[in-house]
């Protein structure tokens, strides 16, 4: 938000954009790698343009119906039931029956209560009975989030653009509250019901919510929810089960008399049977056989797997089954690959991962130093595809090769086991980040399937792996997955991610380890895009003072400290400063970094920034022009830096009296953000207010009233009430009305911007200085 140069507009011309600041990629762990400069620290995130929705819409991946998919009809009759009484429907223990509810189903694992899910869920897909149709891994509530952002985007819901997701989830169950659209959302697998109270959908008679759960917690009967127990197949569904998994492959010649004596031998749990099904098959082994293998295994698992890491009670024949299946696999072709191949899927996120993960070198790298057998030849990427359909073939994994960015998935069970078995975890986790940090691709700024699934997936790793990934200082996937939530403008979860990675940090580095000093200025990062500055002040000054005092002052780290801390300076009004601080820090990147490194072109930027707070509207201009061209030359014309550049260039061209020009660079510039980001991306946004400003500047007073009367509507469904840049909206709004001769709108307006402005930036801020002397002179007006 800066003041105009010109006496006929006392209030805030606009709010510019600055040079975003490309990252510093350090590969010594977690530092630097998150360190941004920038004015506002503006990211380039992806926005929805307003959407057509094509129904039905299905959001997630449901899994595939496994072969030989029982229908357990009493199970499906009881739930069934309980939606046409208007029930909603979830999956857990001890039934309760009462009007209203929802059912819970909830079980153990390995007994199916997500393939029960995924019959309904596929039942209204292919039948074409609901309009809406979400499925949500439930573990966490960042992936609930995830999923609802963009049933929402895909639906068309009001208000939902793709800025922040957990507004847009809000604003998706808002609208399940009035449409008249049916749905079905499924949360599979909740592992913590009080995280995702919030975000239980309305019980509706137009939709209806089934969710998974293995625990007994008394808050999922809570709120007319009723809890349905799903149990291991019956005798007579596990019979029917091995009878159709092996009729349906050409293999009836494997059942015999031992059929019921196997499937009671496993407890008649249906992960286990898959397990042994899946070896006869393989094998052309028969049943007798198979259960003479099954007890011999039996008797040798507590050396492998002590009772205790067995809470469920199911574990045991599960864990057998699988051990069985990774002697075969490991003996076939590729031989000796399958267990440390499973050790990997085991760390990942059970609802899928990129099959890409495969060929990436840190997992060949990985399998060929866990190679069993001594063979001591390098695992190339196909013998690593290989050793995964293997595992896919013995039905430790499934492979669809089709959904790319959750092609590989694992049961939760049959990855607990193998991480039970797994001897050297360290090595494991850290091959497991390095082959993640791989596929992480550069321009992540977007929020794709592939971005949200490698989050998911470090996230899943991350709390696997607890502190080894934090050894010797701090995995790089760690930064890159926060960095990413700072480039997608997903504010609120990139606070609570850096706070955590601080507290992280400070525990298992200390607190004066470079990786701490990175990790509490990406926290200050988030604060300022939360327009946070007071907070992100505090700690950027902390951060430049110890990272002089430990790295010395020319350290790059140091640099983009005090960079940051500059240009936190400048958005609080403290312009003198900003441009101190700056003038040095440019000249040492420019020195040590050379003169169009991207930290030069956007420290430089910054201080163009602040020379047009301070009213060197010809310094600044000057050094936008060096920026802009550098920008195109090095980037492109379309790259969203650049399109920046030429936002702040344009905004000093109007402040020097140049207004045609600006007009000219503003309108091409909003054109190029519609197009690469989307009509709702801040930037977009912050173009339009330039825009609009210009447009009063040249007397097309009605032309400003109009866009800046969306763009401050805009603002505040995205960044709220009290974010500078709706501030700065609000106040280019009112001096409009009041060029139009709407005297009595302008001063009402400004009267709240001005008690907002003192409230939030302090009576001494650039800012509101401006609005309150404009306000004084419009009710003299008045």
């Amino acid at each position: 938000m800066t003041t105009s140069g010109a006496a006929a507009d006392a209030a805030p011309s606009t709010a510019t954009v600055t040079d975003s600041g490309s990252a510093r990629a350090n590969t010594g762990g977690v530092a630097n790698s998150g360190i941004i400069l920038g004015g506002v620290k503006t990211e380039y995130h992806q926005h929805h343009a307003p959407t057509v929705p094509v129904w039905p819409v299905v959001v997630g991946q449901p899994p595939a119906l496994a072969s030989a998919f029982q229908p357990r009809q009493g199970l499906r009759e009881r739930i069934l039931n309980a939606r046409r009484s208007g029930d909603d429907v979830v999956l857990t223990h001890q039934a309760r029956d009462h009007d209203g509810s929802a059912r819970v189903l909830a079980g153990g694992g390995g007994v199916g209560k997500s393939q029960l899910a995924a019959w309904f869920v596929w039942e209204a897909i292919e039948g074409r009975t609901t309009d809406l149709v979400v499925w949500a891994n439930a573990a966490s509530p960042d992936q609930v989030i995830t999923a609802y952002a963009r049933a929402a985007a895909k639906a068309g819901v009001p208000g939902a653009d793709g800025v922040d997701p957990a507004a847009d989830a809000t604003a998706l169950l808002e609208w399940l509250n009035s449409t008249e659209r049916t749905w079905l959302f499924v949360l599979d697998n909740i592992t913590d019901p009080a995280l995702l109270s919030f975000w239980w959908p309305p019980q509706r008679p137009t939709g209806w919510t089934l969710a998974t759960t293995r625990l007994q917690d008394a808050t999922l009967v809570s709120s007319g929810r009723k809890k349905t127990d799903v149990d291991v197949y019956s005798p007579g569904e596990s019979l029917t089960y091995l009878t159709d998994r092996l009729t349906g492959v050409g293999c009836a010649h494997l059942l015999d008399d031992q059929a019921a004596n196997l499937a009671a031998a496993v407890g008649h749990l249906p992960l286990a049977l898959s397990h042994a099904a899946a070896y006869m098959i393989a094998q052309e082994e028969g049943c007798a056989a198979y259960l003479a293998r099954y007890n011999s295994g039996d008797e040798r698992l507590p050396d492998l797997m002590p009772a205790s890491a067995d809470p469920d009670a199911y574990g045991r024949p599960m864990a057998v089954t699988l051990l069985l299946a990774l002697d075969a696999a490991d003996a076939a072709a590729p031989a000796g690959l399958a267990r440390p191949a499973l050790a990997l899927a085991a760390m990942v996120d059970p609802a899928g991962h990129p099959d890409a993960l495969w060929s990436t070198p840190a997992v060949t790298g990985y399998l060929s130093t866990q190679r069993r057998g001594g063979i001591g030849e390098p695992v190339t990427a196909d013998e690593a595809w290989k050793a995964m359909r293997l595992l896919h073939r013995y039905g430790l994994l499934i492979h669809t090769p089709t959904d790319t960015a959750r092609a590989v998935r694992i049961h939760a069970l049959t990855a607990r086991a193998t991480r039970e078995t797994t001897t050297d975890s360290a090595s494991v986790a850290h091959a497991t980040a390095d082959a993640l940090l791989h596929l992480w691709p550069d321009a992540d700024h977007a929020t794709t399937d592939l971005i949200n699934a490698l989050r998911a997936n470090t996230n899943t790793l991350a709390d696997l792996a607890g502190d080894l990934l934090w050894h010797p200082h701090g995995h790089p996937l760690l930064s890159r997955a926060g960095i990413s939530l700072l480039r997608a403008g997903l504010h609120t979860p990139a606070v609570i991610y850096w706070k955590h990675m601080t507290e992280q940090a400070v525990r298992l580095l200390g607190d004066e380890h470079p990786n701490t000093l990175t990790a509490r200025a990406n926290l200050a990062v988030s604060y300022g895009q939360a327009g946070r500055t007071t907070d992100a002040i505090t700690i950027e000054e902390k951060v430049a003072a110890d990272s002089a005092r430990l790295l010395g002052d020319e350290h790059p780290d140091t640099l983009g400290a005090h960079a940051n801390l500059a240009d936190s300076y400048r958005q609080a009004g403290r312009t003198t400063e900003a441009i101190t601080l700056l003038t040095k820090v440019v000249a040492d990147f420019v020195r040590l970094l050379g003169d169009e490194h991207p930290d030069t072109l956007a420290a430089r930027a910054n201080l163009a920034s602040s020379y047009r707070q301070a009213g060197r509207t010809t310094d600044a201009i000057t050094i936008e022009e060096e920026v802009t061209a550098g920008r195109a030359r090095l980037l492109g014309d379309g790259h969203p830096d650049t399109l920046a550049a030429r936002t702040n260039l344009a905004v000093s061209y109007r402040q020097a009296g140049r207004t045609t020009e600006a007009i000219a660079l503003l309108t091409k510039v909003v054109a190029d953000f519609v197009r690469l980001l989307g009509e709702e991306h801040p930037s977009t946004l912050t173009a339009r207010t330039n825009l609009a400003v210009s447009y009063r500047r040249a007397g097309r007073t009605a032309e400003a009233i109009d866009l800046l009367t969306k763009v401050v509507a805009d603002f505040v469904r995205l960044l709220g009430e009290e974010h500078p840049s709706t501030l700065t909206a609000r106040a280019n709004l009112a001096t409009s009305y009041r060029q139009a001769g709407r005297t009595a709108e302008a001063v009402a307006l400004l009267t709240k911007v001005t008690a907002d402005s003192t409230r939030l930036l302090g009576d001494d801020h650039p800012n509101t200085v401006a609005v309150a002397g404009a306000l004084r002179a419009w009710r003299g007006e008045a």
